[in-house]
């Protein structure tokens, strides 16, 4: 009989254990909340809207460059706002990296954290303000709309050399799957946060690969459509000399829809990146899925944007007074 008390005591002592260290983890995992500001600063998510709105006014790029903005961010350190800080004369920050110069509407953030200090001073991190502005953007676009989990953290590390880290557009499909898991996103994850490509401009820099000199045999990519990567020629010849010449991601490139994963399967994709993601079977199914569906698409890509914006920065340890700059 001792022998089996004895025995009833250890297993209790385990499960105990186990509980708390599930606990634990799990409020690890769940650190931000979907009401962290309501008591400190109630009206954050209607001023940054605000902000991006008022944007959106003059300059319907603002939607795509903010979406990519975050994107940029959480690849980087987690979502710690490292994007936004400028470079310092000894120092070259992430912005000023190759894959972050055609980045834009900074200007943006910085208006809906001046708002937002004149009514919390010093309360909400400029990494929630993004990844608030983000899911405005996608919105305001025609695109779903979900609740953001907040309590990021800004950090007070960014370099331009870490900008090697991101996934660049000339990437084979296993080279996508490995830098998305790497940041503990799936191959769903992948093709769902690809349709964001549905908003934006890219530069000719972007996907010339494709159109010039592709492989020692042919000279341009063969799952282009033949008369769309004639157009696409005709905008970036072999020498072009237009510093800004490009394209349109899809044929609506102001409205968050599926139009990108049916011109996908057209042969219609402006980068490498997205042609690879017709590579697998798993991932072909999926862009099949959110081209019949902008349903799907839409919960799915919802889905992978709160996982995406998550990620956690491990350099995060203040709440930044100017975007721009660290305290």
């Amino acid at each position: 009989m001792e022998t089996l008390a004895n025995n009833s005591i250890l297993v209790f002592a385990l499960l105990i254990i186990i509980i708390t260290l599930s606990i634990s983890s799990s409020s690890a995992a769940n650190s931000l909340s979907l009401n962290y500001y309501d008591q400190t600063c109630p009206h954050v998510e209607y001023v940054v809207a605000n902000a991006v709105k008022k944007a959106m006014s003059y300059d319907r790029t603002v939607p795509a460059a903010l979406l990519r903005m975050h994107f940029h961010d959480c690849f980087i350190r987690g979502c710690d706002a490292s994007v936004l800080l400028d470079s310092t004369k000894k120092h070259k920050a992430e912005k000023d990296g190759p894959p972050n110069i055609s980045l834009h509407a900074f200007y943006v953030i910085d208006n809906a954290k001046k708002a937002v200090e004149a009514l919390c001073p010093g309360v909400v991190s400029c990494a929630d303000i993004l990844s608030l502005a983000a899911r405005d953007a996608v919105a305001l676009s025609g695109g779903p709309t979900w609740k953001v989990p907040k309590g990021r953290k800004d950090g007070r590390i960014s370099k331009a050399s870490d900008t090697r880290q991101l996934p660049a557009p000339t990437f084979n499909i296993s080279q996508l799957q490995q830098n998305f898991a790497q940041r503990g996103l799936s191959l769903k994850d992948l093709v769902a946060l690809s349709g964001g490509h549905t908003l934006g401009f890219a530069h000719c820099s972007s996907f010339k690969n494709r159109l010039h000199k592709f492989n020692a045999s042919v000279d341009v990519d063969p799952t282009l459509h033949s008369s769309f990567a004639a157009s696409l020629r005709s905008i970036c010849p072999a020498h072009n000399k237009v510093k800004n010449a490009g394209t349109t991601m899809d044929s609506t490139s102001t409205i968050f829809d599926n139009a990108y994963y049916k011109l996908l399967l057209q042969g219609k994709s402006i980068f490498s990146s997205d042609q690879s993601l017709l590579t697998t079977p798993p991932t072909k199914a999926l862009v099949s899925k959110f081209a019949a569906s902008k349903q799907d698409f839409d919960k799915a890509f919802v889905e992978s944007m709160i996982k995406m914006s998550s990620i956690h920065g491990s350099t995060g340890q203040e709440i930044r007074l100017n975007c721009k700059v660290v305290n």
